[in-house]
């Protein structure tokens, strides 16, 4: 009786453990994608940290050892170029342009592997059936990579702006690199995690365009590449420039120089008549002066924070434009 009891009384089912849906099912799919991520966020950190480290201290060392920092600025024996400082400035260099190519590696998966791939073999689709509608499917496309795009990003340029603050002093002394070049700019502020948000934006709706993981691969590419483009021609005029003036020649070439020319004696500004210094041809055109706009170091926050406004707001016209296709397609399954 005891054991008809036992076969009759039902087994508890056993519970489930680890997450479950969409994210884990993203995850799994995706795995190699997270592992690449996690990889290349640990590379980059590794060499930031280095850099920041034992690099910069071989590197002053090497300064010290030169005598360098018992010679005048100007003194060419003091050009200091050093093993130490080289290796310093090469992997300091490649970690910015691995945070550079963050965003387009983004894009090339989000459209290839992420959207495009699964469109392509009608997984999608087979998703779409099983309780999960397109919208919902589309949001976790989006929302998970975000998170972790958002998160990596973050420690990649933290300590990116941590080695670039402390490495001042080290690069005056060899005059290299600036603030407002391209990677640089990009990689000490906002403006990381903004473009690699719009990779992904500009992948996702490029492989909903496409539907097949080649051609939404080079769509998406191509795309962001133009985005940039344009984005970094606008970046010298997001805010306003300050000025200087000399009467007998160009003022000192610094920081971020947006235009420069003559001046004429009613003040108007032309373009430069290349005189030189011949007085009758000066008389000439009327030449009292020359002109540079340029942004000073105190515009780098100014201007990252607008074209991050700005990047942010393409990126998210981007992912209203994937829901808007993805609704036309897909009707009332929506």
């Amino acid at each position: 009786m005891t054991a008809a009891l036992a076969v009759e009384r039902p087994t508890a089912a056993a519970p489930s453990r680890g997450p479950r849906g969409l994210v884990w099912a993203m995850l799994r799919l995706h795995g190699w994608a997270l592992w690449f991520w996690v990889l290349l966020v640990a590379v980059g950190a590794g060499a930031l940290l280095w850099a920041w480290g034992p690099g910069a201290d071989a590197a002053w060392a090497e300064y010290h050892d030169m005598g360098c920092d018992a010679m005048t600025p100007g003194d060419l024996a003091c050009d200091y170029t050093g093993a130490a400082y080289a290796r310093y400035d090469s992997v300091g260099g490649a970690a910015t342009a691995l945070i550079g190519i963050v965003p387009f590696l983004t894009a090339a998966w989000a459209g290839g592997a992420l959207i495009g791939r699964e469109l392509e073999s009608g997984t999608a689709q087979l998703a779409w059936t099983q309780s999960v509608s397109p919208a919902r499917w589309l949001a976790a496309k989006l929302a998970v990579p975000a998170a972790l795009l958002v998160s990596g990003t973050l420690v990649l340029t933290l300590l990116h702006h941590m080695l670039w603050s402390a490495g001042g002093a080290l690069r005056q002394v060899n005059s290299s690199r600036h603030w407002y070049e391209s990677s640089i700019f990009e990689a000490n502020g906002t403006l990381t995690t903004a473009y690699a948000l719009l990779g992904l934006a500009v992948g996702v709706l490029a492989g909903l365009l496409q539907r097949r993981a080649l051609a939404a691969l080079g769509t998406a590419v191509v795309g962001l590449a133009v985005l940039t483009t344009a984005l970094g021609t606008l970046r010298p005029y997001l805010w306003p420039v300050e000025t200087l003036t000399d009467k007998d020649e160009y003022p000192p070439f610094i920081d971020m120089v947006v235009d420069e020319g003559a001046l004429t004696s009613t003040g108007a500004r032309v373009p430069d008549p290349i005189c030189v210094d011949n007085a009758k041809c000066l008389a000439e055109h009327d030449i009292a002066g020359f002109y540079r706009d340029y942004h000073p170091s105190a515009h780098f926050w100014p201007l990252q924070l607008v074209e991050t406004g700005i990047v942010l707001a393409v990126a998210g016209l981007a992912v209203l434009a994937a829901f808007a296709l993805l609704r036309r397609r897909t009707g009332a399954a929506v």
